[in-house]
């Protein structure tokens, strides 16, 4: 139970913590600092224990997923998140189940389209759209549209990587090919910083405590705590039981990001909400079904979000 609550909680709650740090911290450097940090802490402890580095390949591999799941993905949503409340950024990005079916359905051909699959995506996609809708807002103010899309993208970009980890030679040990793929994820968030001259911008001495503590929270918490605690519940329950998180969290999200973020929860927001929980639930609940005329059809590989 502690460790369900954990990667609930935790999980759930640090979209706030993002939104807190990009106030006064660059996005694609605090994203840097955070799995800069969380890849060298989780690197070293697997060295510890005795597993093997990875190799030349291995590291390549992480360097190019980590393009789109990190760079692409983590970075949009940090720099999204200077523009859009953490709730609606946590919503959004519970869409990555439903352009995965729309990839496997349509690019990879690992799931065939029935109509319970058809209506969860149309569910999905239209809560996407009660979200993002100008004309529609039921009372609330519009989301900001160049933060809407930088989300969208996001979620598509982790959704088409995830897609190439079967392919990609990654270390055999979960654990350390994540540390490889936050580390070389950090520093590519770190070098796109500089390139963005995110630096210049940046003064140490003008951060107040708040945005150090919310990045502690990401790395200690968010990415340490958190993964390490998904791991082990991989070990003692069944991957549907654990797979529970992608529904509870944007929940979390959006409470906490009311009560202590001061956020705005209104029709729309709820409405858009149930639209994609709804969606995720029937998506992830649907059996698939393999295509046995082509050798691509196979179970994509879960990755976890640190």
């Amino acid at each position: 139970m502690l460790a369900f609550a954990i990667i609930y909680l935790v999980w759930g709650s640090t979209f706030l913590a993002i939104r807190v740090g990009v106030r006064e911290v660059p996005p694609f450097l605090l994203a840097g600092m955070r799995f800069v940090a969380a890849g060298a802490v989780l690197f070293a402890w697997m060295r510890v224990k005795g597993t093997p580095s990875p190799t030349r390949r291995e590291w390549a591999a992480a360097a190019l997923l980590a393009i789109g799941i990190f760079v692409l993905d983590y970075g949009l949503v940090f720099w999204a998140e200077q523009r859009v409340p953490s709730g609606i950024a946590a919503v959004m990005l519970a869409t990555i189940p439903v352009f995965t079916a729309l990839s496997e359905i349509v690019v990879l051909g690992t799931q065939q389209l029935t109509l319970r699959l058809a209506l969860a995506l149309l569910i999905g996609i239209g809560g996407v759209c009660v979200l993002v809708s100008r004309s529609q807002s039921f009372g609330e103010v519009p989301i900001n549209p160049k933060g809407a899309l930088a989300l969208i993208v996001a979620a598509l970009s982790w959704s088409i990587a995830s897609a190439f980890t079967r392919k990609a030679p990654l270390p055999a040990s979960k654990p350390m090919s994540s540390a490889t793929q936050m580390l070389t994820g950090g520093i590519l968030l770190t070098l796109t910083a500089a390139v963005l001259g995110e630096f210049r911008d940046f003064h140490v001495q003008a951060v107040s405590r708040g945005a150090w503590f919310a990045l502690a929270y990401l790395i200690v918490a968010g990415s340490i705590v958190a993964f390490t605690t998904y791991l082990w519940l991989l070990h003692h329950e069944s991957p549907t039981k654990v797979g529970t998180y992608a529904y509870v969290n944007p929940v979390v999200a959006v409470i906490i990001g009311y009560f202590l973020g001061g956020e705005t929860v209104g029709p729309r927001t709820l409405l858009g909400t149930l639209f994609v929980l709804v969606s995720v639930i029937v998506i992830t609940t649907t059996p698939a079904k393999k295509q046995p005329e082509t050798p691509l059809a196979e179970p994509l590989q879960e990755v976890a979000r640190e």
